[in-house]
């Protein structure tokens, strides 16, 4: 007699497959969680994010405050600026840090793992996004104290958290390609620099109308005046213009250059 063999059953339901989706957030917020650590076990950093915000203030608000005129309380007036400047000045850290990745070794250990390459990279621009809110809220908690009065109800408060944040990542996007053209430490210490400066050239501290006029062209026209209008905008009740039309417009087209190129320069690193 011929028996029929049944194939065994284990019990066991095959393993779901997950998205690649999924799988991408999920090595994102892994590497997110890394660059975590590296904050909070850098003393430097938080020492950075939180102490920087309370300098600037102290000096522009009690220094140079009572010699410069514009129209408003000059706390008022400079907090929007300064909010720009430390996240610009916070993104040093990201240069470092992905120049640091690309040297000691960890961006190879990782192509050995079923991870997303560019997982790394979000990592360091979320990191360096929450970095700059905590300097963000210093600054506005701080800047309470020494007399800053906003007039801004919640959807202000919504309308310029979201323009630093577009902001913010567009320059941590920045940030990251220029760690990914560093050589070496010191070399991404310097080309950090370049984020640090361009928001001086604004309308951070002073009026547009009080530079010299080829002065006052540059500083209207470049990207970073727009954020600092719209965000001061917001925060203090007057007039905003247009002025946070154009800041969408140059931050997304920023975004949108910033991030295939560093994405593409990360590549070109991992195939040398």
């Amino acid at each position: 007699m011929t028996q029929t063999l049944n194939a065994p059953t284990t019990g066991i339901a095959p393993k779901a497959r997950h998205s690649t989706v999924a799988l991408a957030v999920s090595d994102c917020l892994v590497l997110l969680g890394r660059g975590l650590r590296h904050v909070l076990r850098d003393p430097q950093q938080l020492f950075q994010a939180v102490s920087l915000p309370i300098i600037m203030l102290l000096l522009f608000r009690y220094l140079l405050g009572g010699a410069i005129q514009t129209g408003q309380t000059y706390v008022d007036y400079v907090v929007a600026g300064l909010l720009v400047i430390s996240m610009a000045f916070n993104s040093t850290s990201t240069v470092i840090a992905v120049t640091d990745d690309m040297r000691n070794g960890i961006v190879e250990r990782l192509r050995s793992m079923p991870i997303l390459p560019g997982a790394v990279l979000v990592g360091h621009v979320i990191s360096a996004v929450l970095r700059s809110f905590l300097s963000v809220a210093v600054m506005v908690l701080f800047g309470l104290v020494v007399g800053f009065r906003p007039h801004a109800d919640f959807v202000d408060w919504l309308g310029a958290l979201g323009i630093l944040l577009l902001f913010i990542t567009a320059v941590s996007w920045i940030a990251v390609l220029l760690g990914l053209i560093a050589k070496t430490p010191e070399g991404a210490s310097g080309l950090g620099m370049i984020l640090v400066f361009i928001p001086y050239a604004s309308s951070a501290l002073v009026p547009v109308s009080t530079m010299a006029p080829g002065l006052r062209t540059v500083v209207r026209y470049q990207p970073v005046t727009p954020v600092i209008d719209t965000v001061r905008a917001l925060l203090t009740g007057t007039p905003l213009g247009n002025s946070g039309w154009i800041a969408l417009v140059w931050w997304l087209v920023i975004l949108a250059v910033a991030v295939p190129l560093a994405l593409r320069r990360f590549k070109r690193r991992l195939s040398i």
